[in-house]
């Protein structure tokens, strides 16, 4: 619900209260300098994606502004300053003298973080849906099984491009890609190629793929770290897609990319290895003990509770993880068989919960949970997302000083209008077609609703041929019916 004094209603464990507003001007660096026009305007920069140009400073003008800061609160209404890659200011009414600042008109908008995605298979995004009922036991025949071993290199690439544009234009800003593709060297250097391309903020989780004479994993961890994740500015981060192994867990520790891996049943023989820096993806039919180890060595959850339940994972542990003290971070997994957009997620995971709860409540269980509200869900997607990655320190909020991944989601489209409450619109009455801008690091990779220096045809053309090439290596058929 709008609030009535000027700010948002949010929402924690079901209940409604008022998050504290900020009338003061939140400073970051030099916005008090912009502010009374006391720094010189910065011209417009390419696109380091050779995606045509992004202005350094944007203002975004009048909108609701979810900030998911805990001491800035939301604003019913409020602007947002980018300046270059970072976001500057947060607040009502900014004045900002500078005759090149470029404003956008948010006043019909929900302004907020971009989405993140915590575990997703890009290399496979030329498979989408292709495999609409299949289960676990089928997705690891036909996928990782004949699939990715008939996979070359440029299918990789498209794959991961095509996934990255999906994800950019559903307002997800960073996606942690679990590339389990590593046939080869060149493999894994076309999946890092395709994430550039798309000019997205990705964890690469380097991964193992088919066996055979030219897969160097985990070892190329250590060729991958020098040529490609050098900087601590770029847009891409490293990590391990691990499996069971501690030795290979110790590899990424040596380079400095954290652990993520997939858990269903068991931990496996890892307990000596387990710490603050790796993500659990599943976590579903876990034993107490493991749960209660992965809290006590301050690890991360990542739930992707619509392929969960499709496929056979289990019940998709939302309430174990919160009876455990860990809020999950939500993630997509595989397109071979699910949307990629993060309103599905989030939708899933509240009705779930509280599904759950709710039938509890009613058989008299007195230790019933309390329910989940929608804020709790949208935190899941974006903070709880950034603290999984690594990436808290850059992405997640709307602070000042963080970096610019921001979006824009209408409020006067037929499906939400009029507005009432900005998070229930969000988890309970959004989708894809919402999105009307994207920031990624202040480059705008989508606007009014389309993605921005993007040749859908092109890509298209290349997509339909890598699926037809991995079709008939693999021996499918290519009709759609």
């Amino acid at each position: 619900m709008i609030g009535s004094q000027g700010h948002v209603c949010s929402y924690r464990g079901g209940s409604r209260r008022a998050s504290p507003i900020s009338r003061r001007a939140v400073l970051g660096g030099a916005v008090g300098l912009f502010a009374a026009g006391l720094v010189e305007p910065a011209l417009a920069q390419r696109d380091q994606t050779g995606q045509g140009t992004a202005r350094q400073r944007v203002l975004l003008r009048g909108g609701y502004v979810l900030t998911m800061d805990p001491a800035l609160g939301d604003f019913e209404r409020a602007d947002v300053l980018i300046d270059g890659s970072t976001i500057a200011a947060v607040q009502p009414s900014l004045e900002v003298a500078d005759p090149d600042v470029e404003v956008i008109d948010a006043s019909r908008m929900i302004v907020m973080p971009g989405f993140v995605d915590t575990h997703r298979h890009m290399w496979q995004g030329a498979l989408r849906n292709v495999s609409p009922d299949g289960l676990l036991s089928d997705y690891t025949r036909d996928i990782t099984g004949a699939a990715r071993s008939v996979f070359q290199p440029e299918d990789v690439r498209i794959g991961d491009l095509v996934s990255a544009l999906g994800a950019l234009n559903a307002g997800v800003t960073t996606v942690l890609d679990w590339s389990h593709i590593g046939n080869s060297p060149e493999h894994t250097d076309a999946a890092i190629a395709g994430l550039r391309e798309a000019g997205i903020r990705a964890v690469y989780a380097y991964g193992g793929g088919a066996p055979g004479p030219q897969s160097r994993y985990p070892a190329d961890i250590r060729r991958l770290r020098m040529e490609h994740f050098s900087s601590s500015d770029d847009l891409l981060t490293l990590a391990i897609a691990a499996g069971g192994n501690p030795a290979d867990w110790n590899l990424a520790r040596e380079v400095g990319a954290f652990v993520s891996i997939h858990v269903v049943g068991a931990l496996g023989p890892v307990e000596d290895a387990m710490g603050p820096d790796v993500t659990y993806i599943h976590c579903t039919n876990l034993p107490d003990d493991a749960w209660r180890r992965i809290a006590d060595t301050g690890g991360h959850v990542s739930i992707a509770a619509p392929i969960e339940m499709q496929m056979s994972h289990g019940v998709p542990p939302v309430q174990t993880a919160l009876d455990h003290g860990i809020r999950p971070s939500l993630s997509v997994d595989v397109e071979t068989q699910m949307t990629s957009d993060m309103f599905t997620q989030m939708r899933t995971v509240f009705a779930l919960q509280r599904m759950q709860a709710n039938e509890r409540q009613r058989v008299g269980d007195e230790r019933a949970p309390a329910l989940l509200g929608v804020r709790d869900v949208v935190e899941f997607a974006t903070v709880r997302g950034a603290i999984a990655n690594r990436l808290d320190d850059r992405i997640g909020s709307l602070t000042p000083g963080k970096q610019a991944d921001v979006i824009l989601l209408r409020t006067d489209a037929i499906n939400v209008l009029p507005l009432n409450d900005a998070y229930g619109a969000i988890v309970l009455g959004m989708d894809t077609s919402n999105v009307d801008t994207v920031f990624v690091a202040g480059r705008i990779r989508k606007r009014n609703g389309a993605l921005v220096g993007v040749d859908l045809e092109r890509i298209s053309r290349d997509a339909e041929a890598s699926r037809d090439r991995i079709h008939a290596a693999a021996g499918w058929p290519v009709s759609p019916l």
